[in-house]
């Protein structure tokens, strides 16, 4: 079974990054093992010039992986913008319980609307409309919930998408 991908959506600065980043720990204290995929779409640069990482791929690596003890970095081309699910089924183990994705808001996956001052201030596909989170009154046939809702937040993610059995072997890694 793939890895479900919930979508956190609204306009720029709109909070979108700060309630994710109130949201995953208590995902993480229910024993989730969330993975984040961030839609930068006016590109991005992550490796610092001068790096051996950056003087690989300056060099004409299409792809440089950097590894230490409990971390992993992936720089590498792609041809043109993926959707989340190519991310997933290429880059992530099956060991992870939810994807958090960061942007995509007109595609048809699950998704959870920031707003901050009305509804509509970005055009949002309303194909799975999970919750709205807001600072303004939302009058839709789905949960709003305010900016500081996060545990409520939390507990619809944990119902909407139930964490999956672990293997013996997971559980020791």
């Amino acid at each position: 079974m793939p890895i479900p991908i919930l979508c956190f959506v609204g306009r720029s600065n709109s909070g979108k990054t700060t309630f994710i980043e109130r949201v995953i720990p208590e995902l993480v204290r229910a024993g989730y093992k969330v993975a984040t995929v961030k839609h930068a779409g006016h590109g991005f640069d992550l490796d610092t010039e001068g790096k051996d990482s950056w003087r690989h791929k300056r060099a004409g690596a299409s792809s440089v992986v950097v590894l230490s003890k409990g971390s992993l970095a992936l720089f590498a081309d792609v041809s043109d913008e993926l959707k989340v699910e190519e991310v997933r089924d290429r880059f992530l183990d099956v060991t992870y319980d939810l994807i958090i994705a960061e942007g995509w808001k007109h595609e048809g996956y699950p998704k959870i609307v920031i707003v901050r001052d009305q509804f509509g201030e970005v055009p949002v596909s309303s194909e799975g409309l999970l919750a709205v989170v807001s600072n303004q009154p939302v009058a839709l046939d789905v949960p709003v919930f305010g900016l500081d809702d996060v545990p409520a937040v939390a507990a619809l993610i944990i119902k909407r998408f139930p964490r999956r059995a672990r293997s013996e072997h997971e559980l020791d890694t």
